[in-house]
């Protein structure tokens, strides 16, 4: 009311009609209206500015009209990074009478630069200064990782700032227990001791049901080697440990987590209880040198001609490859599937086999079926384009008529929004409408193309396989045709027994004939 009394509501008034001259003059659909009248200069203080930066990042609006860019922002510089950011990422348009911004256009960007510069400065000194702050506080032996490790709760320091570790009784004895069956090994009936790694005191921890760091049933190797190699449980702190870098990948900046050397980490004495002793952390480290790391393969170097595409049918895990010198074999890496494995020499012979039958069948129902002309669909699909662009221009004529009578006063404010709403919804059913045409335009000329390839492409595929160098030309070849193929076999067999008693579904990347 105040605000109206300083004629700040005839002013927003103004504003309004200013706005839907504007958006007549541009053509532009309008179908909503924010009002807002506040004190406040931050967006914290501005609910119906909150609800337009939620809806633009929704996806929901094209264009936002606004008499000024300052109107978004209200000139604070952590406010403009929001709306920058916000209007950026989706792409959204701000529509001003003096000028139109593309956020995604560099010169309209530079308008928005100096007002971001302060706060992303301010942004980096304050980063400096908290990363600073964590490294002394570490250094102090405080906690300063947000989740705690496996045997512990986080808590408050007595005295002081920060946080430190307390001890949860139930899960540390499974530390204990983890360290003990790793250095000490697993007691036999007889009496005597079995050396044993990570996997099977995970089946040991699984059988005796111990929930996992996260809550779960199943533990995994790399879980129990964390809990070995990490020095909190003999009341140390580790810091700066994992980093994380910049790294260009396939035209974008993402960020990449990795281990940084060991001379960088920083270790100190913690203010928390340790839970096992130094001697065993060491026996443990010892063991896990002398076992050394799990083999990987070379970066790049495939040796499985189906990676990527052999899928098992049970728990859509990818098959792996066992290899072995005179018998490879196929096999789920989830060990709590029951999905047996196969030869990889009578897999592949099952799926080329199946990949001909299905060539087959595909040129036999080509050859003995009717073919439509290949422009037919093409035509019929182009009438359609047309017809809905005609009604597209009649709508866009709707809207020219209603900002019309809404100038000529025949329409009020909120008729002319009903009828802007209904238009939009006509307007949005038309070009999808087009999209859908032309989609399937774009279907008919491909599906004429695949008639001409496909028969080749496949044919080309089973002839060279065998002939092809490697497993990763094979890889290449089988991906072009095959989006997947999916394995299952319930039944083991024996040694000298064959091996194919299995099943397999190919799904062929190349659409199917017509009622295929």
């Amino acid at each position: 009311m105040e605000a109206e009394a300083h004629g700040e509501g005839e002013t927003l008034a103004r504003h309004e009609k200013l706005l839907l001259e504007l958006a007549k003059r541009k053509k532009i659909t309008i179908t909503q209206i924010y009002r807002e009248i506040v004190s406040g200069d931050t967006i914290a203080a501005r609910p119906v500015m909150q609800q337009l930066l939620q809806e633009v990042q929704d996806g929901r609006w094209a264009d936002v009209l606004v008499v000024e860019v300052e109107r978004l922002a209200r000139g604070d510089t952590i406010d403009q990074g929001i709306v920058a950011q916000t209007f950026t990422a989706t792409e959204t348009k701000i529509i001003t009478p003096l000028k139109d911004y593309d956020p995604t256009n560099e010169f309209d960007e530079e308008y928005f630069e100096f007002g971001l510069f302060m706060s992303r400065r301010e942004y980096k000194a304050i980063n400096r200064r908290l990363i600073r702050g964590r490294e002394a506080a570490s250094k102090e032996g405080k906690f300063v990782n947000s989740t705690a490790p496996y045997g512990y709760k986080r808590v408050r320091v007595e005295s002081g700032k920060g946080w430190t570790l307390e001890i949860v009784p139930d899960e540390a004895e499974m530390v204990r227990l983890i360290y003990r069956l790793y250095t000490e090994g697993e007691p036999m009936p007889d009496g005597s001791k079995c050396e044993i790694g990570p996997k099977r005191i995970c089946r040991i921890l699984e059988a005796a049901h111990v929930p996992t760091p996260a809550g779960g049933r199943q533990w995994s190797g790399r879980t129990v080697e964390v809990i070995l190699q990490n020095p909190v449980y003999i009341g140390k702190i580790r810091w700066s440990r994992r980093k994380t870098k910049r790294k260009m990948e396939d035209g974008k900046v993402e960020k990449v987590r990795y281990v940084s050397p060991d001379e960088t980490w920083i270790i100190s004495d913690g203010l928390h209880e340790p839970i096992i002793s130094e001697p065993t952390f060491e026996a443990a480290a010892e063991k896990l040198a002398r076992h050394g790391p799990v083999p990987v393969p070379l970066a790049g170097t495939i040796k499985n001609p189906f990676s990527g595409i052999a899928i098992c049918e049970k728990c859509g895990r990818t098959l792996s490859l066992r290899s072995h010198p005179t018998y490879p074999m196929l096999k789920c890496p989830n060990r709590f599937c029951d999905n047996v494995g196969t030869g990889l020499e009578v897999f592949e012979k099952a799926v080329l086999e199946g990949l001909s039958d299905w060539l087959d069948g595909y040129r036999l129902q080509w050859d003995s079926s009717d073919p439509t002309p290949d422009d037919e669909a093409e035509q019929l699909a182009r009438l359609a384009l047309r017809k809905t662009e005609n009604e597209l221009e009649t709508l866009k004529k709707q809207l020219t008529r209603a900002h019309e009578l809404l100038e000529r006063d025949i329409y009020d404010v909120e008729t002319f929004l009903d009828r802007s709403r209904a238009i939009s919804a006509q307007i949005t059913k038309a070009n999808q409408d087009i999209e859908a045409a032309r989609s399937a335009l774009s279907d008919a000329e491909r599906n004429a193309e695949h008639k001409k390839t496909l028969i080749p492409n496949v044919e080309k595929l089973l002839d060279v396989y065998r002939l092809l160098p490697d497993a990763e030309a094979k890889n290449a070849m089988l991906k072009q045709v095959l989006e997947k193929v999916t394995y299952r076999r319930d039944e083991r067999t024996g040694k000298n027994r064959p091996h194919d008693n299995f099943q397999i579904t190919l799904y062929p990347k190349l659409p199917p004939a017509e009622g295929k």
